[in-house]
């Protein structure tokens, strides 16, 4: 089986591509423009176990580059695309709303056109709790009404969602919008609470805490989001939202409260409101995905805090 993966450089992306080279029965081709968002030294180093093994190709190309793209596409043919490729963070969202567009609803445009032009059937699209906003109802369930985002990263996966039902409509797709809930564990982005809050303790520098520390995230292993992802692969058909999630909520304060206790070092907290694009809480209802897909996540979230911490300090010389 022919996987194309957009995003391959990033967090979820390379750990998805060194599960399925260790499954040796994909032949894996990932593109990545290695967007300035964060440094581009540390998305090389991510591909590094991949690099050089027989079944991965790796190209630099921007999804905002159509024609190089749908070239791409016809040369390759790619039984499944995971369409990973996005502008992330919420609240630089807020700043850049026209960038966020662009790649994030033009890109994954410009993807399902290449599929459709080359007549590749089947995606996997990375979508986000952010789309669910603040809503009052606890957990959230994917029948749920999402057309109130706070942000404009939250409007952009929406509108990726509404594309990929409109080529899964017109053009028979099969495509699993994936809405995942914080991902977090090895080479997390340097901009998310769990990896910003370790650096912070380890270098001694105040840590904010907005929302006075009472915002609750549905924190996910990165390890259970690939087993999700996987089991998508095998059972993609028709078109489907699966919450991809914990289920369990865990506050701010707690979380950096736990890094303390595994770190052994006091954090240095300052108690802040709540930004704009902030949502409240997230909490994932994983009942669908439990059911299609047979998904439920395994790694408890202390353990995982402690996976992450051992990562962050072999790799950052601490």
């Amino acid at each position: 089986m022919k996987i194309l993966i957009t995003g391959a450089a990033g967090f979820i992306g390379s750990n998805l591509i060194d599960s399925l080279i260790k499954d040796n029965q994909y032949q894996i081709i990932g593109i990545d423009n290695f967007d300035n968002f964060y440094e581009r030294e540390i998305k090389v180093a991510n591909l590094k176990n991949a690099l050089g093994n027989i079944n991965f190709s790796f190209y630099e190309l921007d999804i905002l580059d159509r024609i190089n793209l749908t070239n791409l596409f016809l040369d390759s043919c790619p039984d499944i695309v995971i369409h990973l490729a996005a502008k992330a963070g919420v609240r630089n969202s807020i700043q850049n709303p026209i960038s966020y567009f662009e790649v994030n609803v033009l890109g994954t445009l410009n993807v399902l056109e290449a599929m459709r032009i080359s007549e590749s059937k089947k995606m996997i699209f990375a979508s986000s709790s952010s789309v669910y906003g603040n809503c009052k109802d606890v957990p959230f369930r994917e029948d749920m009404n999402v057309d109130n985002p706070i942000s404009p990263y939250a409007a952009s996966k929406k509108a990726g969602e509404l594309l990929c039902h409109t080529y899964h409509h017109l053009y028979k797709m099969d495509i699993f919008c994936l809405r995942f809930f914080t991902v977090y564990g090895p080479r997390q982005r340097p901009d998310l609470a769990i990896h910003k809050f370790t650096k912070s303790i380890f270098r001694h520098e105040e840590i904010p805490l907005y929302g006075y520390g009472q915002t609750r995230r549905d924190y996910t292993h990165i390890n259970d989001i690939i087993k999700g992802i996987k089991k998508s692969i095998e059972l993609l058909k028709g078109y489907e939202i699966l919450n991809l999630g914990g289920s369990k909520p865990i506050s701010l304060e707690y979380l950096v409260n736990l890094l303390e206790s595994i770190t052994g070092k006091k954090a240095r907290k300052k108690f802040l409101p709540i930004q704009d694009g902030d949502l409240l809480q997230t909490y994932a209802d994983i009942s669908r995905a439990r059911e299609i897909l047979g998904y439920t996540p395994e790694i408890e979230f202390e353990e995982g805090i402690i996976d992450f911490v051992n990562w962050f300090k072999q790799n950052n010389h601490v």
